[in-house]
């Protein structure tokens, strides 16, 4: 079977719900996740196909076949019918999160992620509120869920208390204009990931064409709403001195000062198919950053 990608912001059947996302996990304080301290919210599913993904179990979204059920070690899941509808259900009092289920299931995802309404994710955002900056949408894509994230955002900004907190996306950037047209009154800013400025290079690396991401990149940096973009360099993939100076030219002809993070590829978390690319080379990335500040990018950060 082939996991959903293509997500629909709506809650259980007949429930009437569009304020809420399928939520996989959320962290209460992250320092790599955008400005300052945030909260991040990870979203489940994603309509790009990254060999280097870190977070493949929220690529594809639980179809509910039940071959988790037996293998988990905990008997924390369940297989119910709903008008002959299969879900697998899951008791949080005894799941001690031991990926298990993650492990056996055939597209790779995960029962775990849950539906949440923006009502309720607001004081779990106000408990910590105090102690951050802001809050950061991941996944997963992001913007797959824009519903959400608008609804989200739009309560951020206007509950007392929560107001002062800056809104984020991590973004894939496949986004369409549209999308972005929804998202930009309500968000401070978009982290971009540009895997490969040559469109058939993108293609073998995410699955996807990148003309979307290159628009994006380019919406967002007129409309003073790119953050950063992202250069993740995947050994003998994209990492090559003279690939990475012509994605500098492109990225400062879009904006001289534009905020770039050069990310070495590291093996841990990718999946089982992909862990014989070696892990990126701390002297070739330096090379790298070198190589980005001669073309005229001074913002350049390397992690």
């Amino acid at each position: 079977m082939t996991g959903a990608r293509g997500l629909v912001n709506r809650g259980p059947a007949n429930s009437g719900l569009v304020n809420g996302g399928l939520v996989n996990k959320i962290l209460d304080f992250s320092l790599v996740d955008g400005p300052g301290n945030r909260l991040v919210i990870f979203v489940q599913g994603c309509n790009f196909d990254c060999i280097a993904c870190h977070n493949p179990y929220t690529i594809d979204v639980c179809d509910s076949c039940g071959d988790c059920v037996e293998p988990c070690p905990d008997e924390a899941l369940s297989l119910t019918f709903d008008r002959g509808t299969p879900k697998v259900v899951v008791d949080r009092n005894l799941c001690t999160e031991c990926d298990v289920c993650i492990e056996v299931c055939p597209i790779n995802s995960t029962p775990l992620a849950r539906w949440m309404e923006v009502s309720a994710l607001l004081p779990r955002i106000g408990s910590v509120a105090p102690f951050i900056s802001g809050i950061t949408v991941s996944g997963g894509e992001a913007t797959g869920q824009a519903d959400f994230v608008v609804d989200l955002f739009s309560a951020v900004k206007s509950t007392p208390g929560l107001d002062h907190l800056t809104t984020m996306v991590d973004t894939n950037g496949s986004a369409d204009r549209a999308t972005w047209d929804r998202l930009d009154p309500v968000m401070d800013g978009a982290m971009v990931d540009l895997k490969a400025l040559d469109p058939e290079v993108h293609l073998r690396m995410t699955g996807q064409d990148n003309a979307p991401v290159l628009e994006s990149i380019r919406h967002l940096a007129a409309v003073g709403k790119l953050y950063e973009v992202r250069l993740l360099m995947v050994p003998g993939r994209n990492d090559s001195a003279e690939t990475v100076k012509r994605t500098a030219e492109w990225l400062l002809a879009v904006d001289p000062d534009m905020r770039v993070k050069l990310i070495g590829f590291r093996r841990h978390g990718v999946r089982p198919r992909h862990v014989d690319i070696a892990d990126a080379d701390p002297e070739h990335l330096a090379g790298l950053e070198r190589t980005l500040r001669a073309v005229g990018l001074s913002e350049v950060v390397v992690v």
